[in-house]
């Protein structure tokens, strides 16, 4: 899969679940996980990326003697994903097009 593409869907998959509210990166990793394969070592890149982009923000927080860091979406990360699905759609469209295409002159 192309990397910017795969990149794409990673920051709407991980926007889409912190739409159910403030997560933290082990539990994000989980949920996260359920709707595409992700690991720690990729989830936190994007999650730099997504707060220095002003998609998410975040707060620290001391959770049974440590401090977890919780992230929670923007409305600029709610209208990431909108534009993200926009987006899908079209490229659908076009793939829909492609195959037709395709499957006409075989």
């Amino acid at each position: 899969m192309d990397v910017q593409l795969k990149r794409g869907i990673l920051d709407a998959c991980v926007l889409t679940v912190l739409r159910r509210g403030e997560s933290y990166g082990y539990r994000l990793v989980r949920d996260v996980g359920e709707i595409i394969d992700v690991s720690e070592s990729t989830l936190y890149p994007i999650l730099k990326r997504l707060e220095a982009g002003g998609l998410v923000v975040s707060r620290s927080a001391e959770h049974n003697g440590r401090l977890r860091k919780y992230y929670q979406i923007t409305e600029s990360g709610e209208q990431r994903i909108h534009a993200f699905l926009d987006e899908w759609r079209e490229l659908l469209r076009a793939l829909s097009r492609i195959e037709e295409e395709v499957e006409a002159h075989d």
